[in-house]
């Protein structure tokens, strides 16, 4: 079970320094409380009254400034939660002060960015991380180790779709979803990107058909209710992807559809010489996953390979321990570069009419060892 380290005082713990206290946040705030690997020492958003309401609901030490955070001394890593445009801004000071860094997804809002920072922590020898984290949950590990030990035989192909009408209907402050970094793509294609890489290895090449469908939007949420938004990014992409491996199949994205019709508890399928694998959201942790075998009728349920209960922190905590084990995270800077590359490569593809090829070199994170208790993560 969750282990609560508010009060951890061993010299094993990273006191973590939060940039950024939007919707995101609470999550992270929460569940870092369950590792006793990292503990939360201060938070920070340009408004401080809102790093202030922020400390004081989640049990945190200190609010200060962003300024306050990156010369504060006893910080260890910057956990960047701010929106897409600020990711690469934050990342430089952070790196700069001498601090490692962790950031939500996505890594950059273009493929130039992300050079940017993988130069910059090699120069400086830090690390950084990125979400998501989500993979390291019960359903998308369970779904690896499958296909892993070939209960579905050969992978041949996939489909994987994530399909809806936007967040001006919700967000207070959704402009940043239609700029670029954001879009369908940008904002949720980490998640399944990640977990295709996770389950099917690295990628051959991709192409892919990127529009916007909808040019302007109305805000409908609070406390922007009527303004309008002029959509800067595509809003709708289709991508086509081939595996190393020799799958392929197709990946949609939208932010431009009414009711879709397709299965958002498994909206992922890997398809295989022997049979059919169903994949949770993964944009959660520890959703089912089924198995139907060459001439069976029904789906079967598959036993979860590893521990339930993770949330937004694991891979930050993962970080945290991995920086004392001396061995590679899990949220690597590799992988949040090469969903990056392929992001923008289908945008790419889609202007040039022709395949993208991303770059070489990635490799699979290790696997949480099947049947290791919650929190065991070396």
């Amino acid at each position: 079970m969750a282990i609560e380290n508010n009060d951890v005082t061993h010299t094993d713990v990273s006191n973590i320094g939060v940039i950024g206290c939007g919707s995101i946040s609470g999550q992270y705030l929460g569940m870092a409380k369950s590792f006793p690997s990292v503990r939360i020492a201060a938070v920070s958003d340009m408004n401080i009254e809102v790093a202030k309401k922020k400390a004081m609901e989640f049990g945190v030490p200190r609010a200060v400034s962003v300024d306050e955070i990156f010369t504060d001394s006893s910080i260890d890593i910057i956990l960047n939660l701010t929106i897409p445009a600020a990711h690469l801004p934050i990342a430089i000071r952070a790196i700069e002060a001498g601090k490692h860094t962790y950031a939500e997804k996505p890594l950059g809002v273009d493929r130039e960015e992300g050079k940017k920072l993988i130069a910059l922590a090699a120069a400086k020898k830090l690390r950084v991380g990125c979400a998501p984290d989500t993979f390291m949950g019960a359903g998308i590990q369970t779904a690896r180790k499958a296909v892993d030990d070939g209960l579905i035989g050969k992978p041949v192909g996939f489909t994987a779709f994530m399909l809806g009408g936007g967040h001006e209907n919700w967000h207070p402050s959704p402009e940043f979803y239609y700029a670029p970094g954001g879009g369908p793509m940008f904002d949720m294609g980490p998640y399944y990107l990640t977990a295709l890489l996770q389950i099917l290895g690295p990628i051959k090449r991709i192409a892919g058909s990127a529009s916007i469908a909808i040019p302007e939007r109305t805000i409908t949420s609070q406390p922007k209710n009527g303004t309008k938004m002029h959509v800067t990014t595509p809003d709708h992409i289709a991508g086509l992807i081939e595996f190393e491996n020799g799958a392929a199949g197709s990946i949609f994205t939208s932010f431009a559809t009414a009711i879709a019709q397709y299965d958002r508890a498994q909206p992922i399928q890997i398809f295989g010489t022997l049979g059919t694998l169903f994949v949770p959201d993964p944009n959660g942790f520890d959703g089912d996953v089924y198995i139907q075998l060459r001439g069976e009728k029904e789906r079967q349920l598959l036993p979860k390979a590893t521990a339930i209960g993770y949330g937004r922190s694991v891979g930050l905590a993962d970080m945290a321990q991995a920086i004392r084990e001396n061995r590679p995270h899990r949220c690597s800077l590799e992988q949040a570069f090469t969903v990056l590359d392929v992001m923008q490569g289908f945008l790419d593809s889609s202007s040039n009419g022709t395949w993208y090829t991303p770059g070489k070199g990635y490799v699979r994170t290790a696997p949480i060892a099947p049947g290791a208790a919650f929190g065991v993560l070396s």
